[in-house]
Protein backbone atom coordinates (compact mmCIF):
# COMPACT_ATOMS: atom_id res chain seq x y z
CA UNK A 1 0.00 0.00 0.00
CA UNK A 2 1.38 3.39 -0.96
CA UNK A 3 2.62 5.36 2.03
CA UNK A 4 2.60 2.46 4.49
CA UNK A 5 5.82 2.55 6.49
CA UNK A 6 5.81 -1.22 7.10
CA UNK A 7 5.28 -1.92 3.39
CA UNK A 8 8.28 0.31 2.69
CA UNK A 9 10.35 -1.57 5.29
CA UNK A 10 9.31 -4.89 3.73
CA UNK A 11 10.31 -3.59 0.28
CA UNK A 12 13.70 -2.40 1.57
CA UNK A 13 12.86 1.25 0.88
CA UNK A 14 13.23 2.22 4.55
CA UNK A 15 16.06 0.71 6.60
CA UNK A 16 15.29 -1.49 9.58
CA UNK A 17 17.23 -3.91 11.72
CA UNK A 18 15.84 -7.12 10.24
CA UNK A 19 16.23 -10.21 12.40
CA UNK A 20 14.37 -12.75 10.25
CA UNK A 21 12.75 -12.89 6.83
CA UNK A 22 10.97 -15.70 5.05
CA UNK A 23 7.76 -17.11 3.60
CA UNK A 24 6.09 -13.72 3.18
CA UNK A 25 6.96 -12.51 6.67
CA UNK A 26 9.49 -10.17 8.19
CA UNK A 27 10.70 -9.49 11.75
CA UNK A 28 12.63 -6.40 12.75
CA UNK A 29 13.56 -4.44 15.87
CA UNK A 30 11.05 -1.89 17.14
CA UNK A 31 12.58 1.60 17.29
CA UNK A 32 10.43 2.41 20.33
CA UNK A 33 11.30 -0.68 22.37
CA UNK A 34 9.13 -1.39 25.42
CA UNK A 35 11.23 -4.34 26.61
CA UNK A 36 14.86 -5.48 26.23
CA UNK A 37 13.65 -7.59 23.29
CA UNK A 38 10.94 -5.87 21.24
CA UNK A 39 10.51 -7.15 17.72
CA UNK A 40 7.79 -6.52 15.16
CA UNK A 41 6.53 -9.35 12.96
CA UNK A 42 4.65 -8.40 9.80
CA UNK A 43 3.31 -10.01 6.66
CA UNK A 44 5.22 -8.56 3.71
CA UNK A 45 1.97 -7.96 1.82
CA UNK A 46 -0.30 -5.24 3.16
CA UNK A 47 -3.07 -6.20 5.57
CA UNK A 48 -4.37 -3.16 7.46
CA UNK A 49 -5.57 -4.71 10.72
CA UNK A 50 -6.34 -8.07 12.26
CA UNK A 51 -9.97 -7.41 11.30
CA UNK A 52 -8.90 -7.28 7.63
CA UNK A 53 -7.07 -10.64 7.70
CA UNK A 54 -9.09 -13.18 5.73
CA UNK A 55 -6.83 -16.25 5.69
CA UNK A 56 -6.73 -18.18 8.97
CA UNK A 57 -3.81 -20.25 7.67
CA UNK A 58 -1.76 -17.11 7.04
CA UNK A 59 -2.52 -15.91 10.58
CA UNK A 60 -1.33 -19.25 11.95
CA UNK A 61 1.89 -18.96 9.94
CA UNK A 62 2.41 -15.42 11.23
CA UNK A 63 2.01 -16.59 14.84
CA UNK A 64 4.36 -19.54 14.27
CA UNK A 65 6.89 -17.14 12.70
CA UNK A 66 6.62 -14.95 15.84
CA UNK A 67 7.28 -18.05 17.97
CA UNK A 68 10.38 -18.84 15.90
CA UNK A 69 11.57 -15.23 16.20
CA UNK A 70 11.23 -15.44 20.00
CA UNK A 71 13.22 -18.68 19.98
CA UNK A 72 15.94 -17.14 17.79
CA UNK A 73 16.05 -14.06 20.06
CA UNK A 74 16.66 -16.25 23.12
CA UNK A 75 13.51 -15.28 25.02
CA UNK A 76 11.33 -18.34 24.39
CA UNK A 77 12.45 -20.45 27.34
CA UNK A 78 11.99 -17.81 30.06
CA UNK A 79 8.89 -16.37 28.42
CA UNK A 80 7.67 -13.62 26.14
CA UNK A 81 4.51 -11.82 25.15
CA UNK A 82 2.93 -11.51 21.70
CA UNK A 83 0.64 -8.50 21.30
CA UNK A 84 -1.64 -7.51 18.42
CA UNK A 85 -3.07 -4.01 18.71
CA UNK A 86 -6.14 -3.53 16.52
CA UNK A 87 -7.55 -0.13 15.53
CA UNK A 88 -7.13 3.12 17.47
CA UNK A 89 -8.82 2.11 20.73
CA UNK A 90 -6.70 -1.05 20.74
CA UNK A 91 -3.52 1.02 20.47
CA UNK A 92 -2.72 0.43 16.78
CA UNK A 93 -0.75 3.34 15.35
CA UNK A 94 0.63 1.79 12.15
CA UNK A 95 -2.16 0.34 10.05
CA UNK A 96 -0.34 -2.70 8.72
CA UNK A 97 -1.02 -5.88 10.68
CA UNK A 98 1.89 -6.55 13.02
CA UNK A 99 2.71 -8.61 16.08
CA UNK A 100 4.85 -7.26 18.89
CA UNK A 101 7.19 -9.88 20.38
CA UNK A 102 8.30 -8.65 23.81
CA UNK A 103 10.71 -10.39 26.14
CA UNK A 104 13.84 -10.14 28.21
CA UNK A 105 12.01 -9.04 31.37
CA UNK A 106 9.05 -10.09 33.48
CA UNK A 107 5.77 -9.02 31.90
CA UNK A 108 3.21 -7.61 34.31
CA UNK A 109 -0.58 -7.80 34.20
CA UNK A 110 -2.68 -5.94 33.36
CA UNK A 111 -0.58 -4.61 30.50
CA UNK A 112 -2.13 -1.17 30.15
Amino acid sequence: MSGCIFCKIAAGEIPATVVKRGDGMLAFKDLNAQAPTHLLVIPTTHVGTLNDAKDPGALGKLLAFARDVAQDAGVATKGYRVVVNTNPDGGQTVFHLHLHVLGGRVMHWPPG
